[in-house]
């Protein structure tokens, strides 16, 4: 299965509240008390998002953490890359990363083109799409589409 970490998650939603008032400067309790995230996690994303050149920080009383750049420019993978490192399906499916079994796998190569896809779509996602309220899609059952169906009944 294909899940983000919690902490990406908290990380997405920390973001999407800054780009919501981009004009101020956030710290780091503050968007823990708004969203009920503890003031530790909220520290160490706002440190992978400004090693990520998502963030930048400003120190003294007016201090605080704002968007790097506009929220149409910030990227669902930039913002997973900045937490997780770089999206790939299998540790084979990365730029420089080798196998012990890749000169006899043969599908090592479909996995690096199946990676790409998924980080081509994230990144026509933007943080200003994220950020917008949408109504929520029908839950999908995932069970219905993985269980196979009966014989006879298709």
């Amino acid at each position: 299965m294909l899940r983000l970490s919690k902490l990406t998650d908290y990380g997405t939603v920390v973001l999407a509240e800054m780009a919501r008032q981009p004009e101020r400067c956030h710290s780091a309790a503050e968007l823990a008390g708004t969203l009920h995230l503890t003031a530790p996690t909220v520290s160490k994303l706002m440190k992978q998002f400004a090693r990520g050149g998502l963030v930048k920080s400003q120190r003294g009383a007016k201090g605080g953490y704002s968007l790097a750049r506009p929220a149409e420019e910030i990227t669902a993978v930039q913002i997973i890359d900045a937490i997780e490192g770089p999206v790939a399906i299998t540790q084979c499916s990365m730029s420089h990363s080798r196998c012990g079994i890749e000169a006899v796998c043969g599908i090592g190569h479909n996995w690096q083109r199946i990676s790409l896809a998924i980080r081509g779509a994230l990144s026509d996602v933007t943080l200003a799409q994220l950020a917008r309220p949408v109504a929520p899609p029908p839950r999908l059952d995932f069970r219905a589409v993985l269980e196979p169906t009966p014989r006879g009944r298709q």
